[in-house]
């Protein structure tokens, strides 16, 4: 394993990609290995291609390039917009509302940062926000897509570590719309005392709130239908995937009437990019997912861990901490498809819920594309927006402490978190 883990960080050092240093450092323990062909190695990375539920990657990530380019963005901006502007901070409410919205279109927090950052940035700059206040607002609140159905991440755990996706998905909800409250609380105090404010302002009324919502329903009753067809059986969360790329096509040509030829196009051709990318490092960690095991590096963990703990609370504390460091330098994907087959296998056998887990930790790994040092999601907005990196880092406290706050009070009360998937799969 020491081999392996030298491997890695040699080639992360040099700047190789990281799906290469990931295949290269798990092809090592085959090559190595005494008792492992090289052949089985091969064999890994094409099981791992014939993987049903993986399907919904590649289909959620279509149809999140499919509903940008079929003015579902718009719609939901003005949503937004129209519920939230009048508040202190408002553009900042309008960017946090519409990440949560956008959650269940993009499943994918650099890809809803990347376009906030296009659509709303220059409008909060332009109205006196700070650039470190509005890149802030706008990197830490696309993390709320993270928990948001369809999350890519939750996917990933959901195959990795063989959990149920649909109790992924239900169980992210209430997460979601309680880090969109808690960013919300934040944004308003420090635009209070900002005096960021819109003078004159007026609250929407119920017609002019539900013109918006009407003008934007087709975008706003996705979420819901992927939840019910879900949990009614009506598809598997690989099949709604498709139903995803589906509706995107029929809403943006047959409703929205904004889905031309040369936006399928485009969309596709973006689509196919992301594709390549995500399942090349997701083909690769099949042989390190596998060496991993085989080491049996879980019972090592769990045994050091269950021997000198007892509290399943205060062992998945310190498994959320490891992960916290972990992903200040690695992008969540990677720390999803590598830990995932360790961590799973610990916190059950400390007795604690493998769905709930899953919920803490996509939130913190995916925290990390926001924070220093190599963050995405911060580089971009930064990168976009002009900020400077010091900043940003300033401006962002007042959220992370925000988030963090959210993370141990769901770790320590597991009702919030299960409370939608046991109701529904009546548990």
């Amino acid at each position: 394993m020491a081999l392996i883990g030298l491997i890695f960080f040699g080639l992360m050092f040099i700047g190789a990609p990281i799906a290469f240093a990931i295949g290269i450092s798990g092809f090592t323990f085959f090559l190595t290995s005494d008792v492992m062909p090289v052949s089985i190695g091969v064999q890994k990375i094409a099981t791992v291609s014939q993987s049903f539920p993986l399907l919904a990657v590649p289909f959620f990530v279509l149809a999140g390039h499919l509903m940008n380019a079929s003015d579902i963005t718009d719609r939901l901006f003005n949503f937004s917009k129209v519920a939230v502007s009048w508040m202190a901070g408002g553009l900042a409410q309008v960017s946090i509302i519409l990440s949560t919205l956008m959650g269940g279109v993009s499943g994918s927090a650099v890809a809803d940062a990347a376009m906030q950052a296009r659509i709303i940035g220059p409008q909060m700059i332009g109205q006196g926000y700070s650039k470190g206040y509005t890149s802030a607002v706008i990197a830490l609140s696309s993390l709320i897509t993270a928990t948001i159905p369809p999350s890519i991440g939750l996917i990933l755990y959901g195959y990795v570590g063989q959990v149920s996706i649909g109790r992924l998905f239900l169980a992210g909800i209430i997460p979601g719309l309680l880090m969109m409250v808690v960013l919300m609380v934040a944004a308003y105090f420090v635009a209070k005392k900002r005096n960021y404010v819109v003078e004159d302002a007026v609250k929407p009324t119920a017609k002019s709130l539900g013109v918006a919502a009407w003008d934007a329903k087709w975008a706003l009753l996705f979420p819901a239908l992927l939840i019910v067809s879900i949990r009614g059986g009506l598809f598997t969360p690989s099949e709604v995937g498709a139903f995803a790329v589906v509706y995107s096509i029929v809403i943006g040509t047959l409703f929205h009437r904004a889905l031309t030829w040369e936006k399928i196009k485009t969309a596709f051709g973006q689509a196919v990019s992301d594709i390549g990318l995500i399942m090349l490092i997701i083909l690769m960690s099949g042989m390190i997912g596998f060496a991993i095991i085989f080491m049996q590096v879980p019972q090592d963990i769990a045994h050091l861990l269950l021997d000198n703990l007892s509290d399943p609370r205060v062992i998945v504390a310190v498994i959320l901490l490891s992960l916290f460091v972990a992903g200040l330098f690695f992008e969540s994907t990677i720390l999803v498809l590598l830990l995932t087959p360790i961590f799973v296998p610990v916190i059950e056998s400390a007795g604690f819920d493998p769905v709930h887990f899953g919920i803490l930790m996509m939130t913190i790994v995916t925290l990390g594309s926001m924070t220093p040092p190599v963050g995405v999601a911060m580089f971009t907005v930064c990168s976009l927006l002009d900020t400077p990196i010091e900043e940003y880092v300033k401006e962002s406290l007042p959220f992370l402490v925000a988030i963090i706050g959210l993370i141990a009070f769901l770790l320590f009360v597991p009702e919030l978190v299960l409370w939608l998937p046991n109701l529904a799969f009546d548990r």
